[in-house]
């Protein structure tokens, strides 16, 4: 495995208002590229104690650099 540098991220949560989206807490820098998940109206999803687990320890192995990056895994692929 490759390693690779993941910039440092951080969780915003925020409202659609007037078609715009208003977030809570400190503003973002002007220009940055945001990512939005959207929850569906009626659609939720559960994880087992196990899945929470496995997803934390996911999260933090990216944000030790351990992951391979795209260009990286579709190098692999390719081959």
């Amino acid at each position: 495995m490759r390693f690779g540098k993941l910039p440092a991220m951080r969780i915003a949560t925020g409202k659609v208002v007037h078609g715009k989206l208003e977030l809570e807490g400190e503003p973002l820098e002007e220009g940055v590229t945001v990512t939005v998940l959207v929850p569906e109206r009626d659609e939720t999803f559960e994880l087992t104690p196990e899945e929470e687990a496995a997803l934390e320890e996911s999260l933090r192995q990216a944000a030790q650099g351990q992951f391979v990056d795209t260009e990286a895994l579709l190098r692999e692929l390719r081959q």
